[in-house]
């Protein structure tokens, strides 16, 4: 089983659990690939809406990718208190390892406030990625 990652704001609870996709990744060609599943738990007693996200995703030299967009994978969930949302999405890196973070960026409903939930950094690991310490 994948190591869990997770993250709670507001009552709102974030778990991501990673997997390294061995065969859509070409090492050879410096292309690895994840996938990563999130659920998303209103543990809280109002309504949420997913509006956008916010990625940030770091490879083993450092580079920093931002992605934004509308929702999740098509979609803007809302969640009821005591209701979760779960996906499935990945990524590509040109290096062996890497992490991800970013915020998820919410509504109350109806027509409340707005406000940033946390996604737990992970980590990207590959079973090419280099383990030496200096």
């Amino acid at each position: 089983m994948a190591q869990a990652f997770e993250a709670v704001t507001q009552d709102i609870t974030v778990r991501v659990q990673v997997f390294y996709l061995a065969e859509q990744s070409a090492p050879e060609s410096g292309d690895y690939k994840w996938a990563y599943q999130v659920t998303i738990i209103n543990a809280g007693h109002g309504t949420v809406q997913l509006l956008r996200r916010s990625w940030h995703i770091t490879d083993a030299r450092g580079q920093v990718q931002h992605v934004h967009g509308e929702g999740v994978i098509g979609q803007q969930p809302v969640l009821r208190p005591g209701e979760r949302y779960e996906y499935t999405s990945g990524t590509p890196l040109g290096t062996s390892s890497g992490f991800m973070t970013g915020q998820y960026h919410m509504q109350t409903l109806p027509g409340g406030d707005a406000f940033d939930i946390d996604i737990p950094a992970f980590s990207l690991d590959s079973p090419f990625q280099n383990t030496s310490l200096h």
